[in-house]
């Protein structure tokens, strides 16, 4: 069983920053693709970014230059570094884990998701 948990949400003005971080454990033989989703009220869930076991990265078009994330392979951790947050990125971000257990077994973990609010 492999367990996320999300931290770094909360209350930003637009324009500001906030961290998001992600680390996986449990019985983990290997990590591959680590990424953040969001969903807004209203909406289905979205991919934001991916960072692949080789650090190469995918954004969705909407955070590209202003989002970066990144991993620690050592930690199983993975972040999200949000710049210039704008009203429209106001969701519940989600960290999404696949990987393979120390039992062979192959999986893809969601976290519970933390509240990002943006707010003059």
């Amino acid at each position: 069983q492999v367990q996320l948990v999300e931290s770094g949400g909360g209350l930003v003005q637009p324009g500001g920053s906030l961290k998001l971080s992600c680390a996986a454990s449990g019985r983990i033989s290997v990590v591959d693709a680590m990424g953040w989703y969001r969903q807004a009220p209203g909406k289905q869930r979205e991919l934001v970014a991916v960072v692949a076991s080789d650090e190469s990265a995918e954004y969705a078009d909407s955070v590209k230059g202003r989002f970066t994330i990144s991993r620690d392979s050592a930690k199983n951790t993975v972040l999200l570094q949000m710049n210039s947050v704008q009203p429209e990125d106001k969701a519940v971000y989600f960290c999404n884990v696949k990987g393979q257990s120390i039992t062979g077994t192959f999986f893809a973990s969601w976290g519970k998701g933390t509240q990002a609010t943006v707010s003059p």
